[in-house]
This record gives C-alpha cells, structure tokens and sequence, in this order.
C-alpha cells in the first residue's frame, strides 16, 4: 500500500529527483539526504518504511550508514553502487542490506524492488514462538535470541531468519532459490549470491557450534550434526 516515506540518499541532486519523481507518481513520502550524517540524523528522527543508500557518499559513506543504522533498526535498505563488482554488493549484504542496484539503473525497477521489499515487510504471518533445541543450539524466535552452547549469539535480522528456517528443516537440503523464497520473500529481487553471503557469515557466528550449515554441491545447504 503506497504511502509509505521513502527516505533517498545521494550525493547527486539529479539521482534524487529522479528516484522521487518515479516513487511520487507511486504515491510514496520521499525525503532527502544528501550525505551520510544526515542520513543517519534524518532515519533517527523520521524513521522511513525503507532507505535507498548510495554507497559513494560524503563524510560518512553507506557502508558505515547501514552498519550504524543496522546495530539499532531492521528498516529495509536498498543500496546504490557506481561500480558493477561484486565486493561493493557482497559487504553491503553482509552490513545488513535488502537489496542493490547499479548506476545507471532503471527507475521503473527501483520503484519494483521497493514495492516487493515493503509488500514483504508489511505481511505478518502467524509464526511459531516455540523455542527450538538442537544439540548445542537454541534459537528463541519471541524473543530473536540465539545460545550457542549457553553463550548468547548476536545475529543480524536476515542471519537469524536463516538460521531459524535451517532449524526448522533440519537435515533437509534447501536450495538457495528455496532459502531466498523462505527468508527473503517470493518477491525477493536479490540473486542466489546472496543467501552465500549469509550462509558464509552465519557459519562464522556458529563456530563454536557442534551442529554445522554443510553445502550440497550445485543443490544449496542444510543443517547437519
């Protein structure tokens, strides 16, 4: 449902009268941000549905923009990289964001990944609070706590996700299009690169962890004793 504040951040004026002529005609609340302090002031204050981040900013860039925004908010992120390589894409999932694109990019599909970020963010299915025991794992979804061996696991949103939907379906293998589908969303617009990223940075936070997330060559993961 369109109205929703969009908050748009780029140092570049035309980028952001472009993004805000195509989300207006949409019917979304645009703001402005045209560095990364006053990204960060204006999240705090206006606290927007989703943020689109250019990562290329002055004073403070987007990486260090999510990463804050990140350590106290789930807010959708969708970030903005100059550069088609895969490193600006894979630490900025790792930072926390939904979704990116690469200038130039088409508006029209800007506008299309915000509509599905915010149609996923929106839908509230009934969920199982039930805690989950395996091994040395236990996973508290009312609570989005995670013990390892009884010593708690910080996650991120998404790697909690993932590692609650791995739980849930132990030992079975899920591919990647089935992990974006039940952690991202049907509509989800990321490439399979990113349930590797996740998974990749997941395995780090369960070191300690007797259970292990194992890859099934050319299929996808699942979670093993």
């Amino acid at each position: 449902m369109a109205g929703e504040r969009i908050l748009v951040v780029d140092d570049e004026a035309n980028i952001i009268d472009l993004v805000r002529l195509y989300l207006e005609r949409d019917g979304y609340r645009v703001e402005a941000a045209s560095d990364g302090a006053q990204a960060i002031e204006k999240i705090g204050s206006l606290s927007p549905d989703l943020v689109i981040l250019d990562i290329m900013l002055p004073e403070i860039d987007g990486f260090e923009v999510c990463r804050q925004v990140r350590s106290e908010s789930d807010v959708p992120i969708i970030m903005l990289t100059a550069r088609d390589e895969d490193i600006d894409k894979i630490v900025g999932l790792e930072l926390g964001a939904d979704d990116y694109l690469t200038k130039p990019f088409n508006p029209r599909e800007l506008v299309a990944r915000v509509k599905a970020i915010l149609r996923r963010a929106e839908r509230t299915p009934q969920v199982d609070t039930r805690p989950v025991s395996i091994g040395d794992l236990n996973i508290d979804p009312a609570r989005r706590e995670v013990t390892v061996a009884g010593e708690e696991v910080s996650l991120r949103a998404k790697e909690f996700d993932l590692l609650l939907t791995f739980a849930e379906h132990k030992g079975l293998v899920l591919s990647r299009e089935q992990l974006l589908n039940l952690v991202w969303g049907f509509d989800f617009y990321g490439q399979t690169r990113t349930v590797d990223v996740h998974v990749a940075h997941l395995r780090k936070r369960l070191a300690k962890s007797e259970l292990r997330i194992e890859t099934i060559t050319g299929v996808g993961y699942k979670l093993v004793d």
